[in-house]
């Protein structure tokens, strides 16, 4: 497994980790649920648990997202069960994207959604089925929504499509998922890929 260095954490002062660490995960857009380090340890350190995870996205080339071929969240996030726990929360479900990233990196000791200055994982590549680590990168609320707010004008942005960012993950997940029951070649389910992706953007582009 390629393992990344952390990034630091724009305009936030390093703190070794906390010794019972705890995350606020957003799970679409309902409502955040907690799980704690030791929790996510548990998780990431089980080889049943990559396996199944490993299953569920496409890689490609290094510098390509990676996108997430199963259950899509309300935000275009993919959505991970890791565990089924009992309660009424989704704590046993996770965003794809942050399982991806902590699989290379180890767990963030805390991240949260209650002010602009929490902690926050980013995609790089603006799509929000990417699983790529390498292009994820940990900012604050407030630099991810001025960022979001400067790049969504662009039309050739993943941003820009017109079925918002869950219908983008679903197209490209659908044209990945069908190219592999046709046992299609790397090649070929690229080309269903870029057509996938192409069939969003705005009809200015056109």
């Amino acid at each position: 497994m390629t393992t990344l260095d952390a990034l630091p954490l724009p305009g936030i002062a390093a703190r070794p980790s906390p010794t019972r660490g705890e995350q606020l995960t957003l799970i679409g857009q309902p409502q955040p649920v907690r799980i704690t380090e030791r929790l996510w340890r548990s998780w990431l350190d089980n080889p049943a648990v990559v396996a199944r995870f490993e299953s569920k996205r496409y890689r490609r080339r290094r510098h390509q997202c990676w996108p997430w071929i199963a259950g899509v969240s309300s935000t275009g996030h993919g959505s991970f069960r890791a565990a089924s726990l009992p309660g009424p929360s989704r704590r046993g479900t996770v965003p794809a994207h942050l399982f991806a990233y902590q699989l290379a990196c180890g767990v963030i000791p805390r991240l949260g959604w209650s002010n602009t200055e929490d902690a926050v994982l980013c995609h790089q590549c603006d799509f929000a089925g990417c699983t790529n680590p390498a292009h994820l990168l940990l900012g604050t609320h407030r630099t991810n929504r001025s960022e979001y707010d400067l790049r969504r004008r662009n039309v050739s942005s993943p941003l820009a499509d017109v079925r918002g960012p869950a219908g983008r993950a679903r197209a490209i997940a659908d044209a990945i998922r069908t190219g592999m029951d046709q046992r299609e070649d790397p090649d070929t389910i690229e080309q269903r890929i870029h057509e996938a992706e192409q069939a969003g953007l705005p009809f200015t582009l056109w």
